[in-house]
């Protein structure tokens, strides 16, 4: 029998479960609700795919498609994944290059969760004849993750 969350691991979270959801109409990094890692001591990937993600082009206005991909190791936090998706909702009226909408993402996520290692990915479709995946990432500074940053960068360029 699968144990239930108390109401202190639980505090922060409001989205998940709500019969009254709203999608915020601009760029919305308030979304994001995180929670207790109840496993901090140990080093675990958490990998999150978005298949639909629409920002707009800031010069054109027409609308943009990526797979964003976000992998990290957590700490003490870890975002909850339906404030996850309404954050990543919030950039379909937003006007920004591919290259800015991957690193507001991580820059959000590392200011919510403080995670120990993070990386963000876009595979966005090509228009006009060129695709542009931007890869950013992170690692705690003075510690391994800085060095797992360095090393996962460098195998990204090499992997295109």
């Amino acid at each position: 029998m699968a144990k239930r969350r108390t109401a202190k691991e639980l505090e922060g979270i409001t989205l998940l479960g709500s019969k009254k959801t709203v999608y915020a109409d601009r760029y919305a990094p308030d979304a994001l609700e995180t929670f207790a890692n109840k496993h901090p001591e140990r080093d675990y990937w958490v990998t999150f795919t978005c298949p639909e993600f629409t920002s707009l082009c800031p010069v054109t206005g027409q609308p943009d498609f990526a797979t964003i991909t976000i992998r990290y190791i957590p700490d003490q936090r870890m975002v909850e994944s339906k404030s996850l998706k309404l954050y990543l909702f919030s950039y379909r009226n937003h006007g920004d290059f591919h290259e800015d909408c991957v690193n507001m993402i991580l820059n959000d996520l590392k200011a919510c969760m403080d995670p120990k290692y993070i990386e963000v990915f876009g595979a966005f479709v090509p228009r006009g004849g060129i695709a542009i995946h931007p890869f950013a990432n992170e690692g705690r500074p003075g510690t391994p993750y800085a060095e797992l940053a360095e090393y996962r960068f460098r195998q990204h360029g090499i992997k295109g």
